[in-house]
């Protein structure tokens, strides 16, 4: 990864704290492909490969997913081949800011279907530009359906194994493709030891299924994901 350029200066988490997750997952061809790869923190492995033995079980298409050595740490690169991934030691996108990919506590999925969105001007710009084709989340009146491969249909997947942000809900820019845990959950599990984060994040997510079990209104997926995120006291 070092020689690569995906493990860089600055890094917030080295190869002692990274695992290598594989799993099988169902194709755009109809086919099962038993090459996924992706690298993950240590802390979230188990429920990582949850997250893609639940969709290759669901048959939710992945493009394909390899690791970002591939393409030599360019995220670019990665996305214009419709790549899922996760860990990159890398900042957000125009910013100075370290992204969650860089505690490898992101998840990127099918970035040809799912685009990055900014708007400019009234102009929407797409990445990779393809994705301008995935513009209309719905396939069209009337029967309103989410085409094959869209993350609009595995939120709940993602949230359920601890990944409870989706960047389809930002605003200023949406990052459809996107699932990440919180920046504070991220900084915590990155100071502990491997066997306390790794428990740190059971508790994370076992908080969140607790919640969404009971039911009512106040299972929502915002509200567990907020008691989640807050340990579980109801505060802010």
């Amino acid at each position: 990864m070092k020689e690569h350029n995906v493990i860089r200066t600055g890094a917030p988490v080295g190869c002692e704290r990274l695992s290598l997750v594989k799993f099988s997952y169902f194709g755009f061809d109809g086919s099962i492909h038993a090459d996924g790869e992706i690298m993950v923190m240590d802390a979230a492995a188990e429920n990582v490969l949850g997250i893609f033995t639940r969709l290759r079980d669901m048959r939710f298409p992945v493009a394909k997913a390899r690791l970002i050595n591939h393409y030599d740490g360019n995220d670019d690169a990665s996305i214009a081949d419709n790549n899922t991934s996760a860990f990159n030691s890398r900042n957000v996108a125009g910013t100075n800011v370290l992204s969650l990919h860089a505690y490898g506590l992101a998840i990127d999925i099918n970035p040809l279907q799912n685009p990055y969105v900014q708007r400019s001007g009234g102009k929407l710009t797409f990445s990779p530009p393809a994705g301008a084709a995935y513009a209309n989340r719905l396939s069209g009146q009337p029967e309103k359906r989410l085409r094959a491969g869209m993350a609009e249909s595995v939120i709940d997947v993602f949230a359920d194994e601890g990944f409870l942000i989706w960047g389809g809900y930002w605003k200023s820019a949406i990052d459809y493709q996107h699932f990440q845990v919180s920046r504070s959950l991220a900084q915590q599990l990155a100071s502990l030891s491997p066997t306390q984060a790794r428990a740190v994040f059971t508790q994370h997510v076992e908080r969140y299924r607790a919640c969404s079990r009971k039911g009512g209104a106040e299972a929502s997926r915002s509200n567990c994901s907020r008691l989640a995120a807050d340990g579980g006291s109801g505060q802010p």
